[in-house]
């Protein structure tokens, strides 16, 4: 029997009950965000609608952004319950005796892991707002949250902070350990889980997992890898038991790694990864957009800010921020609208595609203004 897929959405704590009812029904739970525009809505429901799923698929998270291509990444059971104990050691926790905190949307793979993690025994996950938020020891969440947090002297009976999704910059980590709370960042993605881990001093490969650079990409063998796409087809590539989501990277000497980004230029931005070409192609959908590039600007803490540079169509009146940020609240799910902008004349290749590098060439040296 073929596996089917359910799209839940809901409050944090009523998508635990409906997430665990999905599993023990046999079903695949992908959790949506309800702060998406109804348009992805739509197109996650007509994906996954008669999808075919393997039958050992039992988690499915949304990875894309934009509503024209979602993209589905599909894991076995066991493909996170391997990982549990470990992160358990990690978290130095005693089971669902504890509460762990978790600012990221249930609809990131980040919250959702810790989500499967309680149904398997782990700690009981709580939200900000909620219930014993104020008393939870444990978090699992992105730097971007942990800040606030730290900042506000909340959640005062911290112990233990797993911190992903982004770099986690220094002061950060000296602020939450002068609290007395033990932090440990680690890097991974949503289609290879946990790949290595940093607790204070440098990347290490998490327990269980083999990492390999080859021509300056990561490369792992994982047992915690998922079984791959539903729909478009995405970064995943496999080399026999090895993977990659073509991540940049460097081994050390002492046995440590330094991962620089995406090949591909993807935009890594707090708990999101955003893929360049799926948003382009959302723009060149708006109403007085001819063609589009975009990338990532460099900011503390969220990692980069998603921005975009606009060639208004022909006869089109000049695009402002505000029009262009109002229009991208149709199209796109929040961490994948461009909160900076530019207009102009793309520059192209001598094929006629846009220039990309030119682009954020002319972008740092100011030959293109930031609309306001």
């Amino acid at each position: 029997m073929t596996a089917r897929i359910v799209v839940l959405r809901g409050t944090p704590g009523e998508l635990v009950d409906s997430i665990r009812a999905v599993r023990d029904d046999g079903g695949v739970p992908l959790v949506g965000d309800d702060r998406w525009p109804a348009a992805q809505w739509s197109a996650v429901r007509d994906l996954t609608a008669d999808a075919v799923v393997p039958d050992d698929a039992a988690w499915a998270a949304l990875t894309s952004g934009t509503s024209g291509t979602p993209r589905v990444v599909l894991r076995t059971a066991a493909s996170w319950e391997r990982s549990f104990a470990a992160v358990s050691g990690l978290l130095d926790a005693e089971g669902a005796v504890e509460q762990i905190l978790l600012p990221a949307p249930p609809a990131s793979s980040l919250t959702l892991f810790s989500l499967a993690h309680a149904l398997g025994g782990g700690p009981r996950p709580v939200f900000p707002g909620g219930p014993g938020a104020e008393a939870a020891t444990l978090f699992h969440g992105t730097p971007h949250a942990l800040r606030p947090l730290l900042d506000a002297g909340a959640a005062p009976r911290l112990r233990t902070a797993l911190v992903g999704g982004s770099h986690l910059d220094a002061r950060t980590r000296a602020d939450a350990e002068f609290r007395g709370i033990r932090v440990v960042a680690y890097y991974g993605a949503a289609e290879l889980s946990f790949v290595a881990l940093d607790e204070g001093r440098g990347l290490r490969a998490f327990p269980g997992v083999e990492t390999e650079v080859r021509d300056g990409g990561l490369w792992v063998r994982s047992p915690f890898a998922a079984l791959g796409y539903l729909g478009e087809p995405g970064p995943l590539r496999t080399d026999g038991a090895w993977s990659t989501v073509g991540d940049l990277a460097t081994a050390h000497d002492d046995g440590t790694l330094t991962v620089r980004g995406r090949a591909d230029a993807a935009i890594l931005t707090a708990s999101a990864t955003v893929v360049p070409d799926e948003v382009e192609a959302g723009l060149r959908t708006l109403p007085g957009v001819a063609d589009a590039v975009v990338f990532g600007i460099p900011t503390p803490r969220v990692g980069a800010l998603v921005a975009a540079m606009v060639e208004p169509a022909d006869g089109a009146p000049p695009p402002t921020a505000g029009r262009l940020r109002s229009l991208a609240e149709t199209r796109f799910a929040p961490a994948h609208r461009p909160r900076v902008w530019f207009a102009g004349r793309l520059p192209r290749t001598a094929s006629g595609k846009p220039a990309r590098a030119e682009v954020l060439r002319q972008v740092g040296t100011g030959e293109v203004s930031r609309l306001v």
